[in-house]
C-alpha cells in the first residue's frame, strides 16, 4: 500500500482488510490490486467512493465467486463508512490488457452495495487508462507491465460515444435526472468528459469544474457552480428530488456538450 498517497487511515486499515482477505482468498490467482477514479486522480473527498480494480490471472471459478461474496459482505460489515462506499471489480490479466470490443460483464461492487454482480461499468478504457497512468498498487506490480498504452483518439472516441449514449438513455426514459444526486453528478461528468476530449487524459470531476469555468460559455458557470456545491452527502441527495429547472437546464446542457462533440 501507497498510504502517502491515501494519507487516511481509517481508510487504510479497510484496504489492508481487503487486500489480506483477497490473498487468502485467491492465492497465486490474485495478480494485482489497484486503486483508481478520484483517490488515485489525487482529488478524493469525503464525498467520493473508492474505486479498485482486482486484476486476476485466469477467471474466476464458482468456488472463488462464492468467495469473494462472502468476502465482500464481510468487509461491507467493518465499523467504518468506507467499507460501505469501495466500488470496482475483478478482471483477468488478458482482458485487461487492451481494449475489449466485446464489452465482456465482469464481476462489479457498486458504491453501497455488499454483493458483487455481473456488469460493463468497469470494462472500458477509461478505466484502463487511469489504472495504467495514476492507479495506486495495493498489492502486485505496476500497472503498466499489465496495461498496454491506450491511443488517445480511441480514448476519445470512447468518451464520445459514453457522453451520445448517455444522453440518449435520458431522452428515452432509461436513466433519470430527477433527483438531486443525479442531476449534479450528470453535469459535472459532462464538464469532465468534454475536458477529457480537449487533452486525451482523464481528469478528476474537480479539475473538470475547473476546466469548464474557464472554457465554456458563462451562461452555463451557476449550473457548473451549484451541482460542485451539491455534491456532499450523496446518499441524501439521491432520495431528494432535483428542482425541475435544473433538471431542464441540466438536459440542455447536456444537449450543448453534444454539439462540442460530435460523434
Amino acid at each position: 500500500m501507497q498510504p502517502n498517497r491515501i494519507n487516511h487511515p481509517e481508510l487504510e486499515a479497510v484496504l489492508a482488510s481487503l487486500v489480506a482477505e483477497l490473498q487468502n482468498l485467491l492465492d497465486d490467482q490474485l495478480l494485482a490490486v489497484y486503486l483508481s477514479g478520484s483517490i488515485a486522480l489525487g482529488d478524493w473527498d469525503d464525498a467520493s467512493d473508492v474505486d479498485f480494480m482486482v486484476v486476476l490471472k485466469d477467471e474466476l471459478d464458482l468456488a472463488q465467486l462464492a468467495g469473494l461474496q462472502a468476502l465482500h459482505a464481510a468487509i461491507y460489515a467493518l465499523p467504518s463508512v468506507w467499507a460501505q462506499h469501495l466500488e470496482g471489480s475483478y478482471i483477468s490479466q488478458v482482458l485487461v490488457r487492451r481494449a475489449d470490443p466485446n464489452k465482456t460483464q465482469l464481476w462489479y461492487l457498486d458504491n453501497g452495495s455488499s454483493q458483487l454482480s455481473l456488469s460493463t461499468h468497469d470494462n472500458e478504457l477509461v478505466m484502463r487508462w487511469t489504472v495504467r497512468e495514476y492507479g495506486i498498487a495495493l498489492f502486485g506490480p505496476p500497472a503498466t507491465s499489465l496495461i498496454e498504452p491506450i491511443d488517445p483518439a480511441e480514448l476519445r472516441q470512447e468518451i464520445r460515444n459514453t457522453m451520445h449514449d448517455w444522453a440518449a438513455e435520458m431522452r428515452d426514459g432509461q436513466y433519470s435526472i430527477t433527483n438531486q444526486w443525479a442531476q449534479a453528478f450528470t453535469v459535472i461528468s459532462y464538464c469532465r468528459m468534454l475536458q477529457s476530449l480537449a487533452t486525451g487524459r482523464i481528469h478528476s470531476k474537480r479539475a473538470g469544474v475547473a476546466w469548464a469555468l474557464a472554457k465554456l460559455a458563462p451562461k452555463w458557470h451557476p449550473l457548473i457552480e451549484a451541482a460542485w456545491a451539491n455534491r456532499p452527502n450523496p446518499s441524501l441527495k439521491y432520495r431528494t428530488a432535483a428542482d425541475p429547472a435544473l433538471v431542464d437546464e441540466s438536459l440542455a446542457f447536456v444537449r450543448a456538450c453534444l454539439a462540442l462533440a460530435p460523434r
